[in-house]
């Protein structure tokens, strides 16, 4: 009835409550924050107050004011002070994600008109991509050495677009094209008809006169920046096969050429991709489907975007009072995470390391393994090095719920279970460092693969007999036995909780609701399934001539049960990744069936293991990076043609790159190579293929072994999820509906390299700011602290290389400093790989070995 009697040129204002907050609402997932306000209505003829609703959401859009008992929206301008606010009769009802998470770092408006593919977008991404490419392929091949992440190249490619903007010409350019050639066909040809009509008629229709374009069409963008970005995520991930590659020309001295090294990074990188775009109903068009990964890169690129702000509200409307800018905020912290990285990076490496525990008991082996950071379980929490507290993941990034989940299966696995297996001595464990990443030899070496090996390429059995069997340490035998259970595991709780929406997708019905970023996608075409149906085919079809052309010892039956793996694992995996950040490995699997089927053959190990694990990992990268381009609104056919183009280029300057280094490096990979181009992470797969190429898995988990045991692990798995999910059944309203026991399994996956202080000491982060302070303090959480996680992995992304190319690489390293601080965690047990126990005369006791004595 109001409405109805409103005078044309009415106003409004609100008189907020000073005492007032925009505080969050109680429940999780409710989608919006609420203050209540007095509206004062003022018009020609009477003045009107009721209370009024402020639904604040963390979007770049402005903050809307609703009463419910009125039929008006309410839009705040961006000029007034606090006080006073203006409003918009034609503003809509907001809508925004149902996730707190989500609107606090994704924008829920959208500008169809701006420009995605430009020409200066194509040159910022292809030049970072290109660059990027090179530097971390030869960054690969040296030890120590920085990464080039894609978080660098979205910071730099920001000032590099802003001058491209700045200083290009605004004029349009046009360039005639020729006319279409005129066909003059045999009418009395039946055949030709359709031809003739579609060349002659319905093409010069379509076929434009001219071309148009610009090379400055205005502002640099968010939309051209992240497709730099997502150039920046393919380019700087090193291709897993190029791991083969190296290891059979200097380990195996078996050399197949630049075009076969180029056929299988196409084939593993572009198989990936397609399965990625036939999985976008499932996991990038729901909501649900968070990828928090996407979050923090969505809140650096907002927060370099933004528009002018009021500083009288704060960011988006989400700060009472005077507030600070996100961008200033990140501007700060930035630089303070630069600055403050140079102690534990440089000045004092013990903070990064900080066990006080250990270095008041150095001797003490108990201590030292349990408080350990290096070769212990980490229960000393504490260290000042962020590099150390993201290593599995920003603690800021990944939800409570997840972090929960982890850490409980770290504490159950590792703090508990490890501990009992290791001082019991259960599977003569306690003869080696309690944690550690290299297999052992039964006289506490390192296992030396070499011995077992004749002529580099065919497994010793006599040598193998006179040397030793391998040895796990114990959190990687506990890895290996969380790994074989995790297999089955995932598939089963996929099916039980996922299966209603698998079977939905497959029948192309809609498995959720549109939340507002889908219904805002609806402007753009969306890519044909074919599209990427042609990528599966086309490039596995690629990798099939790789491994018949050239003499790689993998039949097609094998190649085809490569691609099953990532095929059966890339749903349940993407599920994962999408709502905990944490994806799912086939490095177990991807070496355990070609060594049983194709014993004897590394190079037929590291192929089928390149190409499964290489198609999973690709996967999931570019299906994340299909959500990010679904959270900024970047037309989906723009998505995909900066992928695949990104993906070609980067895959020929890859191999190309390492091809030159091979050409003009004489001594790669050898130990005292004078730039230190040592191979590190090749030497780790070496290892892998030749444990499971040539030793076998029969040998380490066969019939008779200690690890045998671990088999039964992948039955166990399989059942783990069912009394959860009847009990849920049954209970629905019970705490069990939040248990996720893939994730208490996978969540600690990455053990080893990783040790237990990148777990405790990321738990202790998530506790401050997913728990406490998004509790206490919603809206700080949501205006600041997705801008803090990006600040941080910012600045000391950056400090990192600063240190590394002034301080470490010039003069090999000779301009370290030497003091207590530098050394003190160097002289403790935990550093120098203490064993509980010593190793017998004989060596390790092992079944069917006779004592000996250890090699010289």
């Amino acid at each position: 009835m109001l409405s109805s009697s409103i005078a044309s040129g009415s106003s409004f204002t609100a008189a907020s409550n000073p005492d007032s907050k925009f505080l969050p609402p109680s429940t999780a997932h409710s989608s919006s924050t609420q203050a209540t306000f007095d509206l004062e209505f003022n018009s020609p003829t009477f003045t009107f107050t009721a209370p009024t609703t402020h639904t604040s959401s963390s979007s770049t859009t402005a903050p809307v004011f609703r009463n419910p008992s009125m039929s008006l929206t309410l839009t705040r301008s961006v000029s007034p002070p606090l006080s006073r606010m203006e409003f918009d009769f034609d503003a809509i009802e907001e809508e925004d994600s149902p996730f707190p998470e989500v609107r606090a770092s994704v924008s829920n408006i959208d500008d169809p008109d701006m420009p995605a593919m430009t020409i200066r977008m194509w040159f910022v991404g292809l030049v970072l991509c290109m660059t990027s490419s090179a530097l971390n392929v030869f960054f690969n091949f040296r030890s120590p050495a920085p990464t080039i992440v894609p978080l660098a190249l979205l910071l730099v490619s920001y000032p590099f677009g802003k001058f491209l903007a700045f200083t290009l010409p605004i004029t349009s350019y046009r360039i005639p094209l020729p006319y279409l050639p005129r066909f003059f066909l045999p009418l009395h040809q039946p055949s030709f008809v359709p031809f003739r009509l579609i060349v002659n008629i319905l093409l010069p229709l379509t076929y434009p006169r001219s071309l148009e374009f610009s090379l400055n069409p205005g502002p640099w963008n968010i939309k051209e920046h992240v497709l730099v970005y997502i150039m920046a995520n393919v380019s700087t991930n090193n291709p897993y096969a190029l791991n083969a590659i190296v290891v059979s020309e200097v380990f195996y001295d078996i050399r197949l050429g630049y075009w076969f090294a180029l056929t299988l990074v196409l084939a593993t990188q572009l198989t990936g991709f397609g399965l990625a775009g036939l999985c976008r109903r499932f996991l990038v068009w729901p909501a649900s489907m968070v990828w928090p990964q996407n979050l923090v890169a969505c809140t650096l690129l907002n927060t370099l975007h933004a528009e002018d702000e009021d500083d009288g509200i704060g960011m988006y409307g989400l700060a009472g009072g005077k507030g600070m800018s996100r961008y200033r905020f990140f501007v700060i912290t930035t630089t303070a995470s630069f600055v403050f990285f140079f102690l534990p990076g440089y000045l004092f490496e013990a903070l990064s390391v900080f066990s006080f525990v250990c270095w008041a008991a150095p001797n003490n082996i108990p201590v030292n393994q349990l408080f350990g950071v290096r070769t212990g379980l980490g229960m000393s929490i504490l260290t000042f090095d962020w590099t150390q507290i993201s290593w599995i993941g920003s603690p800021l990034m990944v939800p409570w719920w997840a972090e929960v989940h982890i850490f409980i299966g770290f504490v159950l696995f590792y703090w508990i279970m490890t501990p009992i297996l290791y001082y019991t001595n259960s599977w003569n464990l306690a003869y080696f460092p309690i944690s550690a990443n290299e297999p052992y030899d039964r006289f506490g070496d390192v296992y030396n693969v070499t011995r077992v090996l004749r002529n580099n390429d065919t497994f010793d059995e006599a040598a193998y007999n006179a040397y030793s069997p391998l040895f796990l340490p114990a959190t990687y035998a506990v890895t290996y036995l969380l790994a074989f259970a995790l297999s089955t595991c995932v598939i089963v709780h996929t099916l039980l909780y996922h299966g209603h929406t698998l079977l939905n997708g497959v029948k192309k019905i809609k498995v959720e609701a549109d939340d507002i970023h889908a219904k805002l996608m609806r402007n753009y075409p969306e890519v044909p399934d074919w599209w990427y149906g042609m990528s599966v085919a086309v490039f596995f079809a690629l990798a099939i001539v790789a491994v018949e052309v050239w003499n790689t010892g993998v039949p097609v039956w094998a190649l085809l049960l490569s691609i099953i793996l990532p095929i059966v694992y890339i749903l349940p995996s993407g599920f994962i990744y999408a709502m905990t950040g944490q994806g799912i490995t086939l490095n177990i699997l991807a070496q355990i069936i070609p060594g049983t089927l194709l014993p004897g053959n590394p190079l037929a190990n590291m192929v089928f293991k390149a190409y499964s694990v290489q198609t999973l990992s690709a996967g999931t990268s570019f299906v994340q990076d299909l959500k990010l381009g679904h959270y900024v609104k970047v037309p989906p056919r723009a998505t995909f043609m900066v992928q695949m183009i990104a993906t070609v280029i980067a895959a020929f300057i890859q191999v190309g790159t390492k091809e030159w280094i091979f050409t003009n490096v004489h001594d790669i990979c050898q130990d005292n190579q004078p730039s230190q181009l040592t191979c590190p992470h090749n030497q780790v797969f070496f290892t892998a293929s030749a444990v499971w190429g040539l030793i076998g898995p029969a040998r380490q988990f066969g019939t008779g072994t200690i690890y045998h045991p671990h088999l039964y692990a992948i039955v166990i798995g399989a059942f783990l999820p069912l009394p959860f999910f009847f009990w849920q059944r049954r209970y629905p309203k019970s705490w069990v509906r939040y248990v996720s026991i893939p994730v208490i399994l996978n969540g600690v996956s990455f053990i080893p390299p990783a040790t237990g202080i990148n777990y405790s000491s990321w738990f202790a982060v998530g506790i401050v700011f997913q728990y406490i302070i998004r509790k206490k303090n919603f809206a700080w959480w949501s205006k600041f602290n997705y801008v803090l996680s990006s600040a941080l992995d910012s600045g000391t992304v950056i400090s990192v290389m600063v240190i590394f190319f002034t301080l470490q690489f010039p003069r090999q390293g000779s301009i370290q400093l030497n003091w207590w601080g530098n050394t003190v965690h160097t002289e403790t047990a935990d550093w120098n790989r203490k064993r509980f126990l010593d190793i017998p005369a004989g060596g390790v006791p092992w079944k069917g070995f006779p004592p000996a004595q250890p090699p010289s």
